[in-house]
C-alpha cells in the first residue's frame, strides 16, 4: 500500500526484523495473516467503541506487516504470484474492517449518520476501484491509472480519524471521506475509460 520511495525506506528499516522472523521459522504468509487479523481487530473493536485514536495506533502497527511479509518472501526466495494474490486479497479485508468500524461508530454512539454513510460509500467504491483494475488485467488490459490509489485513501482516512480521536471536529473526517468518495468515483471512471480506449484499439494482450 506504500509508494515506491516510502517502501524503499521501510524496507531498509524492517529488513533486520524480517530476517529475524525467518530465523524463527515464521513464514511470510503467517505475517500476512497476523497483520490482517491485527488491523481487523483494531478497527472492528476499538472504532465501534469510539476509540478512534487508539484504533488508528493499533492499525498502523499491524499495517507494516504489508512491508515485512514482502521482505521475508524476497529474503527466502519465495516471492511469487501466490504471495501477491494473498496480500491483495487480505488488503480488501483490512479496508473493509477499517471503513466498517468507522461506520459502526458513527451510525451508533458517534451520532453522525452522514459520516457513517460516507465510510460505507468509500468502502464500496474502493472495492470497485480494485475490481476494475484486477478485471482489466485479467483480460490483458492496463488499468493502473487514477487519482485515488489504496494507499492514499487509507492513509488519509486513518490520519484524520486519529486526529478526530484526539479532538478534531468530526466534520473534518466527514469532509475527508466525501472527498475520497468523489476521488474513488473519478478513479473508477478513469480506469473504465482507459480500458475502453485500449479495447477500441485492440490493446488487450
Amino acid at each position: 500500500m506504500l509508494n515506491r520511495h516510502a517502501r524503499n525506506a521501510f524496507t531498509r528499516l524492517f529488513t533486520p526484523l524480517a530476517a529475524f522472523l525467518l530465523r524463527l521459522h515464521v513464514s511470510p504468509d503467517a505475517v500476512t495473516f497476523a497483520g490482517t487479523l491485527g488491523v481487523s481487530l483494531g478497527a472492528l473493536i476499538l472504532f465501534p467503541l469510539g476509540q478512534l485514536f487508539w484504533g488508528v495506533v493499533v492499525i498502523t502497527v499491524f499495517v507494516f506487516s504489508d512491508v515485512i511479509d514482502g521482505i521475508m518472501a524476497r529474503l527466502a526466495n519465495r516471492a511469487g504470484t501466490w504471495g501477491g494474490f494473498l496480500d491483495s486479497t487480505l488488503d480488501r479485508v483490512q479496508d473493509g474492517a477499517v471503513f466498517a468500524g468507522l461506520a459502526f461508530w458513527f451510525f451508533g454512539a458517534g451520532h453522525s449518520f452522514t459520516t457513517g454513510a460516507l465510510a460505507l460509500t468509500c468502502l464500496a467504491l474502493g472495492n470497485i476501484v480494485s475490481y476494475v483494475r484486477a478485471k482489466a488485467e485479467s483480460l490483458g488490459f492496463d488499468a493502473n491509472v487514477g487519482i485515488a490509489e489504496r494507499a492514499e485513501r487509507l492513509v488519509a482516512t486513518l490520519v484524520v480519524a486519529g486526529l478526530v480521536g484526539l479532538g478534531l471536529p468530526v466534520p473534518f473526517l466527514t469532509g475527508t471521506l466525501a472527498l475520497l468518495a468523489v476521488a474513488s468515483a473519478v478513479t473508477v471512471c478513469q480506469r473504465v475509460l482507459t480500458v475502453r480506449a485500449q479495447a477500441a484499439t485492440g490493446g488487450a494482450g
